[in-house]
């Protein structure tokens, strides 16, 4: 078996038990990149120099007795949204192509500071915002499992490069399931945790009150791992909560003896493909078969939840979009008269359509004589919404859902239409107008062998508990089966 194939958790104990190198581990996962990319484009940057460096610094300081973090030495690659500095942060558009930030991101401080091995940056839908990685700037980004669909986004390029090999971990950002909707459809473990539980500072912003950085990757073990690495307290991020966070791959445990499932009858209405629905309710029975007890519940407001999250998100896109004007930093356009004209031409010519679309979206909902009917009518759902949540979660411990209504789409299928892409995220934009933690994880493929997902929510900061309930599944379904094997 290839070190590639390995996961993090396997690689950092053969690390440590001598059987391989952290050099051996990034040659071996740079020579699947330099394999594989050309078919899938999980990359916008790749730092084949600078990762040799740091593997071998790895290696060095375990020769030398030196106490390392479990994870150091593990490649994993950034989504191109978190800054790193010395290293292109694009967010895949034009209007921050050249971009080179002088300062990292705090996940980037505590990656760095674990001594992981950074391969370099992920592909993503422009500004995070899509559900297919087609609205990059950059390239197109394929799913591993078939090149002719999507990977899913906008965090498609960090669960791409799960399923093809071409990282050990990644990390990712969700607004409204940007992390564990790639994740579904490649076929990988994704986790957006609870807002305020990882730092924000450094990522950069389409929706403040949604974005959250979380973890991808092969098992519920390294995701654990990882996001026990992100984790914590930031006093640069006014939204980070104060508190003791533990070790989640020191307290995982299998048993799911008396954990209580709730299951939303509303989750699997019209709109979700039976074959999802079918492997999501087996996976179900199966927890329940293995101890679990599962409750119908209602969530009836989920029917509110795309239009209230478009109308938030794109309200707040729109504000934090405005410092894109070519004056300070990033694409300027090169003819113009004088400074509106700039502005004007700067941003029709460096965003995309969709990035275009939702900032006018945004400041319509926004603008005198709408704001009441839309904004802070979608702020009152939200708060509904969550209330609806927060009732749920004192008669069950968990949600479970699937956490895409089908499987992957072909390239091209959906791009012409927004309303049909944004459906694709109708089980997920709950978790995060909520600010709950959420799970994606394998459950099975569907008649075309591409693999579906099933979504496990947790109530805030119960992510020790909701990592637990998937490390159970996990144990049962005897370990996903992540990387493709048509490349």
């Amino acid at each position: 078996m290839k070190l590639y194939e390995k996961t993090a958790s396997e690689l950092s104990e053969m690390l440590r038990n001598k059987e391989c190198s952290a050099v051996e581990i990034c040659n071996d996962v740079i020579e699947r990149i330099h394999e594989t990319e050309d078919k899938v484009g999980a990359y916008v940057t790749v730092c084949e120099e600078s990762a040799k460096e740091n593997a071998a610094a790895v290696d060095k300081a375990l020769a030398d007795g030196e106490n390392l973090h479990p994870l150091a030495g593990i490649p994993i690659g950034i989504k191109d949204n978190i800054s790193t500095k010395g290293i292109k942060t694009t967010c895949s558009s034009r209007m921050l192509e050249n971009y080179v930030p002088p300062f990292n991101a705090t996940v980037m401080e505590k990656v760095n500071n674990a001594k992981m091995t950074v391969l370099g940056k992920m592909n993503m839908d422009e500004f995070a915002m899509g559900s297919s990685t087609e609205t990059s700037y950059m390239h197109l980004t394929r799913n591993p499992h078939n090149t002719e669909c999507v990977p899913g986004g906008s965090s498609g390029g960090s669960a791409a490069a799960i399923a093809s090999g071409e990282a050990v971990l990644t990390l990712g950002s969700d607004t409204g399931g940007s992390i564990r909707q790639p994740a579904a459809l490649c076929g990988a473990v994704g986790m957006k945790p609870t807002y305020g539980s990882v730092s924000r500072y450094g990522l950069v912003a389409f929706a403040s009150s949604l974005d959250q950085i979380g973890p991808l990757g092969k098992s519920v073990k390294d995701v654990a791992m990882l996001q026990s690495v992100i984790c914590g307290h930031d006093r640069r991020d006014a939204t980070s909560k104060f508190m003791e966070y533990p070790d989640y791959a020191a307290g995982l445990e299998s048993n799911l003896k008396g954990l209580k499932i709730g299951v939303p009858k509303e989750y699997f209405g019209e709109g979700i493909d039976a074959e999802v629905k079918d492997s999501v309710m087996k996976a179900i029975k199966e927890m329940e078969s293995n101890g679990a007890e599962i409750k119908e519940i209602s969530l009836p407001s989920t029917q509110y939840a795309i239009n209230t999250y478009y109308i938030i998100a794109s309200a707040e896109a729109s504000s934090n979009l405005a410092r894109f004007d070519g004056v300070k930093y990033g694409y300027r356009a090169k003819d113009y008269d004088g400074l509106v004209d700039m502005y004007e031409k700067t941003r029709s010519e460096g965003f995309g359509d969709e990035v275009k679309r939702r900032i006018m979206l945004g400041t319509f909902v926004l603008s005198s004589g709408y704001f009441d009917a839309y904004y802070k009518k979608a702020k009152r759902v939200q708060n509904r919404i969550s209330a609806e949540f927060a009732d749920a979660f004192k008669e069950c411990d968990i949600i479970a859902t699937p956490t895409v209504p089908s499987s992957a789409f072909k390239i091209g299928e959906n791009i012409g239409d927004p309303i049909k892409m944004y459906y694709n995220d109708v089980c997920t934009v709950t978790v995060n107008i909520a600010g709950l933690p959420a799970i994606s994880l394998p459950c099975g493929r569907d008649s075309k062998n591409m693999p579906m997902g099933l979504q496990l929510i947790g109530s805030k900061f119960s992510e020790q508990q909701l990592l637990n309930a998937a490390f159970g599944y996990e144990q049962i379904c005897g370990g996903f089966d992540v990387l493709s094997k048509s490349l």
